[in-house]
């Protein structure tokens, strides 16, 4: 994650209003980073500057696609990548500090003296951010070609194997809860 000019808006010359940038972004943007989930990156950051004095409002919307490792299978599988990131962006004398202070992690403070708006950061987290949580294939799609079969047969026989072990364990905690049984095969009264 270079320090790239690409990914650098030069603002002090732009009007105050709107203002749309997009930026394409592949694994040689990521290519610094050693452990992330994804690879085969293709997306496209599509940047809404609105201009203002003293601040910017920005909007950034993440789509594309990335190949991830399924939590499933363990093999490769490619997801869609979509999601959108605001933030606010005001120009201030003393920005480390006001940085430091801020809780909103949608804000974040420059100098007054700034020229140019650096995006490498931003447009490394919210691509990673845009990356699903879950990573599986549909239920409708498991058990198809992109799947590995031997670790599904595997999870199928520990989930059956499981199953059968929990329904034992519920009747077994049960029977002590079972009155005794009368002696003589009579019950009392």
């Amino acid at each position: 994650m270079g320090k790239r000019k690409e990914f650098e808006i030069a603002f002090v010359g732009l009007k105050p209003g709107m203002h749309v940038f997009t930026f394409e972004v592949d694994d040689k943007f990521f290519a610094d980073v050693e452990t992330r989930e994804f690879t085969n990156c293709s997306a496209v950051v599509k940047l809404q500057l609105e201009k203002q004095s003293g601040f910017m409002r920005l909007k950034f919307e993440v789509g594309g696609k990335s190949d991830v490792e399924c939590d499933r299978c363990g093999n490769t599988l490619t997801m869609d990548l979509w999601d959108e990131f605001n933030m606010v962006v005001k120009m201030v004398d003393e920005p480390e500090e006001m940085n430091q202070r801020e809780d909103d992690p949608d804000v974040f403070y420059i100098s007054k003296t700034e020229s140019h708006l650096r995006l490498n950061d931003w447009i490394f987290e919210f691509v990673s951010l845009s990356v699903p949580l879950q990573k599986m294939c549909k239920d409708e799609e498991m058990g198809g070609p992109q799947c590995n079969k031997e670790v599904l047969d595997k999870l199928n026989e520990m989930k059956v194997s499981e199953d059968a072990k929990n329904a034992n364990a519920i009747w077994k905690d049960l029977e002590k809860f079972k009155p005794p049984s009368p002696k003589g095969g009579k019950a009392g009264v």
